[in-house]
């Protein structure tokens, strides 16, 4: 499988495809929200600790990420993860 991608946060957005960008708020709901970067800690999204029932993980205030670890490789773009949850 193919390294994440690495997407900076910039003024509260981040580039989710070529075409879109994306508040990172977006990405608490992403299934391809793989983990974000916060004081330069990588830890667990809450998209991907919420599905993998990680419940021992912190509740992170999107607006403090630097950087969100992105495993969409096809460029999909968003979506949520109550499509799988549901």
């Amino acid at each position: 499988m193919s390294e994440p991608r690495r997407l900076p946060v910039v003024r509260g957005r981040v580039q989710c495809t070529e075409k879109e960008s994306v508040p990172v708020a977006q990405c608490r709901l992403c299934v391809h929200s793989a983990r974000v970067v916060v004081k330069g800690i990588e830890l667990p999204s809450p998209a991907r600790a919420y599905c993998s029932r990680c419940r021992d993980a912190p509740d992170i205030d999107m607006a403090k990420v630097e950087t969100v670890l992105c495993d969409d490789l096809s460029g999909e773009g968003f979506r949520s993860i109550a499509n799988i949850i549901s």
